[in-house]
């Protein structure tokens, strides 16, 4: 297993994986992938096993310190590989000092805990987040506090 950077011919791919990790309607359609890859400051980096992509993620620096952790996708065979890791690592390390914000299903035990155990804490409570019923965490990580602390 390896990160590399996204390149364009990986898009139909990233959007298949998105929907294989995400019921519908909380699976970004291709035109939501889109919007977010054109917005300045995102990037994508993608995570393979020879020439198979098996998951990525998709984060933005935003203004000042703030960035964002869009999506982080892993397919079910490759989850608890150290892929997820790799990816949340290669993002942290693009987005330097930056204070880091994601969202998280409040009934995703596994996501929650991996990001846990990656330094986030959780912020609040986002009502009715997902499909305009299920809540989810907003969770962060200060970035420059863990890499001067």
């Amino acid at each position: 297993m390896k990160v590399r950077d996204y390149l364009p011919e990986d898009f139909a791919t990233l959007c298949e994986i998105d929907r294989r990790c995400f019921p519908p309607g909380i699976a970004y359609s291709p035109e939501d992938i889109e919007v977010a890859l054109l917005e300045p400051g995102s990037f994508v980096v993608v995570g393979v096993e020879g020439p198979r992509i098996c998951g990525f993620i998709l984060a933005r620096r935003e203004r000042g310190d703030r960035a964002h952790i869009i999506t982080i996708d892993v397919l079910k065979e490759y989850r608890r590989s150290g892929l997820g890791t790799m990816l949340l690592e290669e993002a942290h390390r693009r987005l330097g000092n930056a204070r880091v914000i994601l969202e998280v299903a409040v009934d995703n035990p596994a996501a929650i805990a991996f990001y846990k155990k990656h330094g986030y804490v959780t912020v609040r409570r986002l009502k009715a987040y997902y499909l305009d019923r299920d809540d989810a965490w907003q969770m962060q990580k200060n970035l420059a506090t863990d890499k001067n602390g």
